[in-house]
């Protein structure tokens, strides 16, 4: 069951600008990557669902941080179908994402007051995802349904939109100042930000380093 409620979540999401994102089978692998995000300030992160019996992992990710990391939001992401989310809210999921819409998903996230982003690659499906509830709508793939210029040109009719913009976001300062410029409300980040080649060689402190960097560079930009 979840820990926070909706609101509380996506205030987070929107205050800090970052929604980390990851997946390892591994669960002491995946408790030291959680550690180093909340090090680089973050008290979001997103668990994908990826691997076989990844719910397992999340479950006990879940539990353990409940205990030593109090004030972590953690969610799932690449959640397709209804089922697959009830098991993650059931596991303690805080938030649902996906890399597609899905309406049963909506219905499920609005009775237990969850927070859920689906990807949307048009307006209307931004629209009609709003129609489900959603309030922080994950733009999916990022940078190939258009990158900045898309985010822009939708928040022109659409100015109370808001976009959290996955796939094509770069821990970089022209990568983070061009989504933010654009009017994305939240970026989010998975290899680029928590590098898989780190986290193969335990170097769990440049994930941290790298998480506090691209939170500086939210604010930075934010600031213009």
């Amino acid at each position: 069951m979840a820990r926070f409620d909706r609101l509380t979540v996506l205030n987070e999401m929107l205050r800090s600008g970052l929604v980390p994102v990851f997946y390892n089978a591994d669960l002491e692998v995946a408790k030291e990557v959680l550690t180093a995000v909340a090090g680089g300030g973050s008290r979001i992160l997103e668990f994908t669902n990826r691997g076989d019996r990844a719910w397992q992992v999340f479950s006990d990710l879940a539990a353990w941080a409940a205990e030593a990391h109090p004030e972590m939001i953690l969610g799932v992401g690449s959640v397709i179908d209804m089922p697959t989310a009830a098991l993650y809210v059931n596991s303690g999921a805080n938030f649902v994402v996906g890399p597609v819409l899905n309406a049963e998903i909506g219905r499920l996230c609005n009775r237990r007051h969850i927070a859920y982003s689906p990807g949307c690659g048009s307006a209307s499906e931004i629209s009609e995802a709003e129609e489900l509830g959603v309030e922080i709508v994950k733009v999916f793939p990022g940078s190939q349904v258009g990158g900045p210029k898309f985010v822009k040109s939708v928040l022109g009719p659409m100015p109370w939109v808001r976009i959290m913009p996955t796939g094509g976001v770069d821990a970089t300062a022209e990568s983070v100042n061009g989504w933010i410029q654009a009017g994305a409300a939240c970026l989010g980040m998975g290899s680029r930000l928590i590098r898989k080649e780190w986290v193969a060689a335990e170097q769990y402190g440049r994930v941290r380093d790298n998480v506090e960097h691209v939170l500086k560079l939210i604010q930075k930009a934010r600031r213009g």
